[in-house]
């Protein structure tokens, strides 16, 4: 019997409005949509996320493993997820680096799991208790051998709340790790979370009979996913293998295949997420994300009241990029885009990449929160 695809079940948080920090709204979205098992190692500023998943998950019938590390807490993922648990954890900077060899292992293995990197000001240890979004390009070529992942990026506690849950659909969906980047201005801080469905929309993974386990496929479609416990023979491995789990890795043909797939099977304009304000007019764009966006938002609205054509572009699924859409705004000639961000600038350049307008990076890598009124300083005076 065909197992999977898309269901309802019932949302843990009853239809009202809350008061909560980041931190907590993304550990009770984890749990809303199904999440049964967390292992995660303690770091600020995420350690909230931890303590929220160790009070709720029991109460659910859930587990939750305090690890000895963050390599240990990543391949925990792997093990719960392939018995059949959706799976999750949290980290910050230096545990997000551990990770990697994990995450390309999660890659390479087709393994549905949510990280959720609440970001700091680094590198190394650097400023624990500061926010940061120095972690965006690692997210996406963090991982050993550069195949696609997906990230979400939200800017407030609802979205905490909002995009971990998408995240968990995209993760069992795409059957991809899906990596959730907050920041510590962010999880720590305490918003509204209004929760209007009784009943949340999921995706679980789809489980055919007999199917292979594994790309590629020919049509980039995502393969049958069974758990340990289904009678099938399963052979999980990080080496190059077949359809089966079978190794091989002498044979280029099956390499090669092999990364065609997991590359493509994520196809980004059926992920496209943006919020877009003003766009139609605007001769200047601010490309913003996470907690730097909040302060983009307020100064362009401040710049419109001032009779500015400022527009406002904020992607709140990061990676894959939405090239195809950089490229459509671009096409006005004379557009000018403006990337701030909270490091030295990292999105400045992926978007350069993508179009031949001129791209202005606002960088402040100080570990503070960008204040709007200098991206309104930049905006009339041209000074940052």
């Amino acid at each position: 019997m065909i197992r999977g695809g898309r269901a309802q079940i019932k949302n843990l948080l009853s239809p009202g409005k809350y008061f909560m920090s980041g931190n907590e709204a993304c550990a009770l979205g984890a749990i809303s949509c199904g999440c049964s098992f967390y292992a995660g190692y303690p770091i600020t500023p995420s350690t909230e996320i931890a303590e929220t998943m160790a009070r709720e998950l029991p109460k659910i019938g859930g587990k939750f493993i305090q690890m000895e590390d963050e390599l240990a807490s990543i391949m925990a993922l792997a093990g719960a997820s392939w018995a059949g648990m959706k799976s999750m954890t949290a980290t910050s900077g230096p545990g997000f680096s551990l990770m990697q060899e994990g995450i390309s292992y999660l890659l390479m293995t087709e393994t549905p799991a949510v990280i959720v990197n609440v970001q700091r000001a680094g590198p190394s240890t650097g400023q624990p208790t500061k926010p940061a979004t120095g972690d965006i390009r690692e997210a996406r070529w963090g991982a050993h051998g550069g195949t696609q992942l997906i990230a979400v990026c939200p800017s407030s506690v609802q979205e905490c709340y909002e995009l971990t849950i998408k995240a968990f659909n995209l993760s069992e969906q795409f059957r991809v790790p899906v990596i959730v980047l907050m920041d510590g201005y962010l999880g720590h801080l305490y918003e509204s979370l209004n929760v209007t469905e009784e009943v949340l929309e999921v995706f679980e993974r789809i489980y055919k009979p007999k199917e292979p386990p594994f790309g590629p496929t020919k049509d980039f479609s995502i393969p049958s996913m069974p758990n340990f416990d289904d009678g099938e023979r399963l052979v999980i491995t990080g080496s190059t293998h077949n359809q089966w789990g079978i190794r091989n890795t002498d044979g280029p043909e099956i390499q090669e295949a092999m990364m065609d797939y997991l590359q493509n099977k994520i196809i980004q304009k059926k992920l496209f997420d943006a919020e877009e304000l003003f766009l139609d007019d605007a001769k200047t764009i601010i490309v913003a994300y996470g907690s730097a966006a909040r302060s983009a938002k307020w100064a362009v609205t401040e710049a419109r009241a001032m009779g500015l054509k400022i527009g406002l572009f904020r992607p709140r699924i990061l990676w894959p990029f939405a090239s195809d859409r950089i490229r459509e705004l671009s096409r006005q000639r004379g557009r000018k885009f403006v990337v701030p961000e909270m490091n030295q600038g990292q999105l400045n350049y992926v978007v350069r990449e993508k179009i031949s307008n001129e791209v202005i990076s606002l960088p402040q890598p100080n570990g503070e929160i960008i204040d709007p009124r200098r991206i309104i300083k930049f905006l009339t005076e041209g000074e940052w």
